[in-house]
């Protein structure tokens, strides 16, 4: 059985917040989306492009999906990866 290196450690933790980062970037704009559509929706001088607004709102739910299905499927990957390479401390470290 094979251990981590210290730079293959180093490496699955980059990843990690990597994927960390995205899922938050996703979340941010999905909540910029929602905030977005809830302005176009309360100024009433918007109020002929308010379906714009509701797309928006519409929008964000679906956003941060989006995210957590990316995040999960990324860190899903890392875990097979080094699951097939048989380390035995893989377990310990993800």
């Amino acid at each position: 059985m094979d251990t981590l290196s210290s730079g293959e450690k180093l490496a699955i933790d980059r990843t990690k917040l990597a994927n960390e980062r995205t899922f938050l970037a996703y979340f941010r704009t999905a909540v910029g989306f929602i905030v977005a559509g809830m302005t176009i929706i309360r100024i009433h001088l918007f109020e002929q492009v308010e379906f714009v607004g509701e797309a928006l709102i519409a929008l964000g739910p679906i956003l941060i999906f989006i995210g957590l299905y990316q995040r999960r499927k990324v860190y899903r990957r890392i875990r097979s990866y080094y699951k097939e390479e048989h380390c035995a401390d893989y377990e310990k470290h993800l």
